[in-house]
């Protein structure tokens, strides 16, 4: 049966004309892997930011996912070695690859993922993945280093006149250089390992999904659990305040992965801060005012500074 592309997906053609050429092409692009891997599609496609996700069966009747991702995403354009080099373990296992059509075959897994696991504990769950994903670093993967010089220069170019702290943008430019000259061996880092990048397999081993591998310190991983599922820190079921709530996160995930607790913390103060210059930096490129939502996720960023550290 032919595969309908979500009208989530098809949206970004907004994005710019390499996103509309790639949709234009990704009906043809999909039809042919699933005949040339003779896979049959089980249910309607799925989608990510940036990626399509077709529930499958392969030749022998197993249960797998196509994914084929936008050819202009640089961020993920080694998932498919990278998922390889872990070979399943702490992460889901990659059945077949082709680079140039940005085409992997994953292992299904049913789910469900981490978002509604008590947050403790899911931060238990990744620090322990974490463990298994940070192996020597492969020599095609871009560091860490590179984007987050650029991501420095960036931010600094912002100038003072932004809705950010100054101690924190000056706190981030320092730092930031000073993480980047330790010369500790580089691993393979995920790089945007959440609770909705978590799930579980058959048995019910959790596993990494979605990777955007770069080579690199492990301690720069921990912030993408602190700023996910922020919004239940201070709903009606939360315990303590939304910086307790946050420092109970941090400490499980350090604690768990066997991170050093000052390098976690400054890595989380650098990307919250290069995250909140990112709002800005949009907005300015757009010749428009900050958007409610771009003030919020501002406000959001700055809690998560100051949480980790008083």
């Amino acid at each position: 049966m032919p595969v309908t592309i979500p009208p989530g997906l098809l949206s970004q053609r907004d994005l710019g004309d390499d996103w509309g050429r790639w949709l234009d092409r990704l009906p043809r692009l999909t039809a042919d892997l699933l005949d040339d891997w003779h896979l049959t599609p089980t249910g309607e496609a799925l989608h990510g930011y940036c990626s399509l996700v077709v529930p499958v069966t392969d030749a022998d009747g197993r249960p797998a996912g196509l994914k084929v991702t936008f050819d202009g995403d640089d961020e993920s354009l080694h998932e498919g070695i990278t998922l390889q080099r872990w070979g399943g373990r702490g992460a889901v296992h990659l059945a077949r690859a082709d680079p140039r059509r940005r085409a992997l075959l994953l292992d299904w897994l049913p789910g469900p993922d981490l978002a509604d696991t008590w947050d403790v504990e899911a931060c238990e769950v990744v620090g322990g993945l974490y463990r298994q994903l940070h192996v020597p670093a492969l020599p095609q993967l871009a560091s860490v280093a590179s984007y987050v010089e650029r991501w420095l220069r960036e931010l600094d170019g912002l100038g003072r006149d932004v809705p950010i702290p100054r101690r924190y943008v000056e706190q981030a430019l320092s730092l930031g250089p000073d993480l980047l000259a330790d010369d500790r061996p580089q691993v393979v880092v995920h790089g945007d390992l959440h609770y909705f990048n978590v799930m579980a397999d058959a048995a019910g081993e959790w596993l990494a999904i979605d990777p955007k591998p770069m080579a690199g310190d492990p301690h720069y991983e921990p912030a993408p659990m602190l700023w996910n599922r922020m919004d239940e820190l201070s709903g009606p079921g939360a315990v303590g305040s939304v910086r307790d709530g946050l420092r109970r996160r941090f400490h499980a995930l350090v604690d768990a992965a066997g991170l050093d607790e000052d390098r976690a913390r400054d890595w989380v103060v650098v990307r919250m801060v290069i995250n909140a210059g990112w709002s800005v930096q949009d907005a300015r490129e757009a010749g428009r005012a900050l958007s409610s939502d771009e003030q919020e996720w501002i406000t959001r960023c700055i809690a998560i500074t100051k949480a980790v550290q008083d």
